[in-house]
């Protein structure tokens, strides 16, 4: 099975990229993984909110086939530990899926587009992080994940 992390525009912090360089490198050793950007919007400042959220979704819904699994991380979406999201992969990764799709929207959210495709609904936290944060915080955690199943000392408890 493919992840796929798709997120909205670039990330500028040089820090937040080789974090993230980091745990998709480590990631490669588990399972094929990759992260794609979609560029931000131009002229986004002359859009409203509600015609940004849908042209992002229109872009994010490009990306997604009939059979992905698509996951959106959002502050709505189930709370799991480290071990219950461990567990959670670890099902998708034995169902057979084609590929499982994990998004992070851009600042205004998802459109309703793109809520009605999802599958799943995901939170990391109830603290608001910065879209930029949740990039690296989640492929940290999908790393986690990946140490969990395979009974690595990465996590402790």
């Amino acid at each position: 099975m493919k992840t796929l992390l798709l997120t909205i525009g670039e990330t500028d912090q040089k820090y937040i990229k080789e974090g993230i360089a980091d745990y998709v490198k480590r990631l490669s050793f588990y399972i094929p993984f990759e992260s794609k950007v979609i560029p931000d919007l131009k002229n986004r400042s002359s859009l409203s909110l509600e015609n940004q959220k849908e042209k992002e979704g229109q872009l994010i819904l490009n990306h997604v086939s009939a059979g992905d699994f698509l996951v959106l991380l959002d502050e709505r979406g189930s709370e799991l530990s480290s071990i219950e999201f461990s567990k959670w992969m670890e099902k998708k990764m034995a169902a057979g899926m084609r590929q499982l799709i994990f998004v992070v929207g851009g600042p205004y959210g998802f459109s309703k587009s793109v809520y009605e495709r999802a599958n799943n609904l995901v939170s990391l936290s109830k603290l608001t992080f910065s879209h930029q944060m949740v990039r690296l915080i989640f492929v940290e955690q999908l790393y986690r994940a990946m140490t969990i199943i395979k009974n690595e000392p990465y996590h402790h408890e």
